[in-house]
């Protein structure tokens, strides 16, 4: 018969668990074999590069990043210390293919494996564009990169604000071009461009300049002017960063992108309202030419003096051109100036005529004192025997007292008041004789009876009060008092 193993006790069910002879493997607990797990794995795995798929990103409170990382026939859990996650140089979303570097360890409370992930990056060019496209997508479904929202570049700022690193070639050019086309102000806010926390100094940034007061000790500038070098993609990495994207398109500054070269985009440039090739392409869109503002304001002066001096060289020429079709003022006063000649001749001749035929008139008077003296003589007889009677004045008169005396008697017979002497009453109403009783008693207003010796105001309808009769004096003939 087979000796049977320590484990062996088929030859006999027992309901206790019980020790044989030389059994040196006494049983674990499970917190000793889950310790024993923890360490073995530990020791053989203590660090490995792990490339898969994430799934199931999610950030505890505590600051803490738990995931998965996946391919086609497993799935590995992850978690990233909150120690660890600043120094991600990206935004962990689903679906992104990486490359974690960490350690395998265990996870006793559940019986699983998982490794601490200390450092992790995107699996290639390929996956980062990716994660590109994908972030692409969903801030434009947002609206972040809809032309309604870009806003016009003021023509000359006064204050520009540049965002860039302020030891490399790219501030250096910016400020020689400013400084060539339009020497304005400039202020420049350093920040890292690229690596650990370069995108959140950006966002920082720009939206520190956005918070500034026009009229403050640091004014706001006019425009702003994100700007870097060219690179790879990993190199400009940065400007594709959410955080960068949303402070660039919630800026209150309109935002000129120059993030590397022509042919580089980032999800920078799609939020910026303008869009720049190159740094020194950003200085040129933001500033006119100077010398060319000046010449073409030179020229528009110069145009506007010809536009005004126009119409008056115009109206020299239309006066010149009808004063040459007009008559010579020789021609227009020739006629009239004969005329006045003739008329001249004339008048001299009439009055030399005149005084002639005057002068032989007076000779044939022969006028002597005599001769008034007989005309004043006769002239006094023709007035004694001309007789004025007085009839001829008094007669007119009589005529015309008769005449007035007739219009008194027609006046006095056609007063109104004249009856009243005779004991009629004149019955009046606001000031007009009542002629018709229907018109009192519709309207019903207060009356005036008008006597001889005064007037009475009464109203229609009211029942006058009867006189109290004297009473009769006593026999004794002496007045009664009442």
């Amino acid at each position: 018969m087979a000796q049977s193993t320590p484990y062996d006790d088929s030859s006999d069910d027992r309901l206790l668990a019980t020790s044989t002879a030389g059994d040196n493997s006494a049983p674990l607990s499970i917190t000793e074999i889950s310790q024993a797990l923890k360490r073995t794995v530990e020791d053989r795995f203590g660090y490995v590069r792990v490339r898969g798929e994430l799934s199931g990103v999610k950030r505890a409170a505590s600051g803490h990043l738990y995931l998965a990382l996946k391919d086609d026939k497993a799935v590995l859990d992850g978690v990233m210390w909150r120690s660890a996650v600043p120094r991600l140089a990206f935004q962990p979303e689903d679906g992104i293919e990486v490359v974690a570097s960490g350690k395998l360890t265990t996870y006793p409370g559940r019986s699983k494996y998982q490794i601490v992930i200390e450092r992790m990056e995107i699996a290639g060019e390929g996956a980062l564009l990716a994660l590109l496209e994908k972030t692409k997508a969903r801030l434009e479904a947002e609206g972040l990169f809809a032309p309604e929202r870009k806003r016009a570049l003021p023509f000359a700022p006064r204050t520009i604000g540049v965002v860039t690193s302020p030891t490399g070639a790219v501030i250096r050019d910016i400020l020689h071009r400013l400084a060539d086309r339009f020497p304005t102000r400039v202020i420049v806010w350093p920040v890292l461009v690229q690596g650990d926390g370069a995108a959140k100094q950006v966002s920082d940034t720009v939206r520190g300049f956005g918070a500034l007061e026009p009229n403050g000790p640091v004014p706001r500038p006019d425009l702003l002017i994100v700007a870097r070098g060219g690179g790879s993609i990993e190199d400009l990495w940065s400007f594709n960063e959410e955080e960068v994207v949303r402070a660039v398109a919630e800026s209150p500054i309109p935002v000129i992108s120059a993030v590397g070269h022509e042919t580089d985009t980032t999800l920078c440039d799609y939020a910026a309202d303008r869009r720049a090739p190159t740094p020194t392409a950003a200085a040129e869109i933001a500033v006119p030419v100077l010398r060319e503002l000046e010449a073409t304001i030179a020229d528009l002066a110069l145009r506007q003096r010809k536009v005004v001096l126009r119409p008056v060289e115009l109206g020299r020429e239309r006066l010149a051109a009808r004063a040459d079709r007009l008559p010579k003022l020789e021609q227009l006063l020739q006629s009239h100036a004969q005329k006045l000649d003739d008329l001249g001749e004339r008048l001299r001749r009439g009055l030399v005529d005149r005084a002639a035929s005057g002068r032989e008139k007076l000779a044939d008077l022969r006028l002597s004192p005599a001769i008034l003296r007989g005309n004043l003589r006769d002239a006094r007889q023709r007035l004694s025997s001309a007789r004025l009677s007085p009839v001829l004045v008094t007669r007119p008169l009589a005529e015309k007292r008769e005449r007035l005396a007739a219009l008194e008697r027609l006046r006095l017979q056609l007063d109104p008041k004249a009856p009243l002497q005779r004991g009629y009453a004149l019955v009046s109403a606001e000031g007009h004789p009542v002629i018709s009783s229907q018109a009192v008693a519709a309207r019903q207003p207060l009356l005036t009876l008008e006597f001889a010796d005064g007037s009475l105001q009464v109203v229609p309808g009211a029942t006058p009060k009867k006189p109290k009769r004297p009473r009769e004096a006593p026999e004794s003939g002496q007045p009664k008092l009442l």
